[in-house]
């Protein structure tokens, strides 16, 4: 299947071409034309399976198409996204794919001079694409209106759940027009998720791409079971073993974001911490230096990870399980983009495995475990047993798990 097949403008289908885009990937093929029949959306897939170009694509298309307004005269689309880093990635997709039709977009997140987008936003916007908090700085100091809003898109919804916007969506809600187009994205499609989006959708078109919960196919994952204190030298040990040019660690807190990032140092790797507790200054110039090279290892937190986007980063690693089962799945589909592959390692210490009995339930799969050679486990040590993580619970988390799929099909 080509662009073209899905209706698209010449004009975009030839950026498109000039871009080096051969083929739409499954998310497009299935959401480009819903979108340009003016459906409301619903739509799960993974990360790094093209799903921005999938809601980006026809709007363009939409707003090039609508001549009632001049383009540039006001607001017809608007991207919430949960984080900053992923409003850069975002609006950077639309610049790219807009490419001299004109269309005007302006990026909105904290952080960063508010008076300079107010600017921006004055000038003229097509597009603006926006974290939910700076948007309703703009919004209550009437420096924009939305009432004249199109299309509204929900990128990444479940982490905008997550961090806890639900108040701001509802307010921005409130400012908008009824008569909408309205999409939402979601790497998981969960109990949150449609019950959220019944309150937004209007008789949306469901799209799954991939298994409910599923990883990417292409992303080999890998358990090594170890003692906790053995997690540094035994990364340390495959990074510099296997040659990595560039991992993605993940760490639950700050803190231990910037003890790892320490650690690695000591011991000859070249490391950052990467979080929200730095600076936006200090962000970019960390994720810069990670893309070029320069740094090897980038040691984040769910929070802040979640918008990166990294070319050929083969390497994801799980210092340890995140408390979230959903978290895993975000973590892992850093790596394995665009259809490549990657390998996904997580260490597992005796510590973890409770975390690892409800991943496992939640996935509804077993995840390869095996050693290290040099850095074999201790197994004299025990688990620690819970109420939640006895076999009684997590049969009892199965049956849930499999009457709340059976009533949504």
């Amino acid at each position: 299947m080509s662009f073209s097949s899905l209706s698209l403008m010449p004009v975009l289908v030839n950026r498109l071409s000039q871009l080096g885009y051969e083929q739409p990937t499954a998310i497009q093929q299935q959401a480009i034309p819903a979108v340009l029949a003016g459906k409301d959306v619903l739509a799960g897939a993974q990360t790094g399976t093209g799903k921005t170009a999938a809601f980006v694509l026809p709007i363009l298309q939409m707003l090039l198409a609508d001549k009632v307004q001049p383009l540039g005269d006001n607001c017809k689309a608007l991207i919430l996204v949960p984080t900053r880093e992923l409003a850069q990635q975002v609006h950077q997709s639309v610049e790219k794919y807009a490419g001299d039709s004109g269309i005007k977009s302006v990026i909105v997140y904290g952080g960063v001079s508010i008076k300079a987008q107010a600017d921006a936003i004055k000038a003229g916007a097509d597009i603006i694409v926006a974290t939910p908090g700076r948007l309703l700085d703009h919004l209550r100091s009437r420096v924009m209106s939305l009432a004249n809003l199109n299309h509204l898109v929900f990128d990444e919804a479940d982490r905008m759940l997550d961090m806890g916007f639900r108040d701001e969506i509802i307010e921005v809600l409130k400012r908008l027009p009824k008569e909408r187009q309205t999409l939402l994205f979601s790497a998981t499609l969960d109990e949150r998720i449609f019950k959220f989006s019944k309150r937004l959708l209007r008789s949306p078109q469901v799209i799954e791409t991939s298994e409910r919960n599923s990883t990417a196919a292409k992303i080999v994952e890998r358990v090594y079971n170890l003692d906790a204190n053995k997690k540094m030298p035994a990364l340390c040990h495959l990074i510099n073993k296997e040659n990595w040019q560039q991992a993605l660690l993940f760490s639950r807190t700050k803190q231990g974001a910037d003890k790892v990032a320490a650690q690695m140092k000591q011991a000859g790797v070249n490391a950052a911490a990467f979080h929200a507790d730095l600076s936006q200054a200090v962000r970019e110039s960390v994720l810069a230096q990670f893309k070029s090279g320069e740094i090897k290892a980038l040691v984040a937190t769910d929070v802040a990870a979640r918008g990166l986007d990294i070319n050929e980063l083969n390497y994801v690693v799980n210092i340890e399980l995140p408390f979230q089962n959903e978290d895993y799945i975000h973590r892992i589909g850093r790596t394995g983009r665009a259809g490549k592959a990657g390998q996904a390692i997580t260490l597992l210490s005796v510590d973890d495995e409770p975390q690892l009995i409800k991943l496992e339930a939640f996935l509804d799969r077993r995840l390869p475990q095996q050693w290290l050679q040099g850095f074999e486990p201790d197994l004299t040590q025990v688990a620690p047993v819970t109420r939640k993580t006895k076999k009684g619970s997590l049969k009892q988390q199965a049956r849930q798990k499999a009457l709340a799929q059976s009533k949504r099909k």
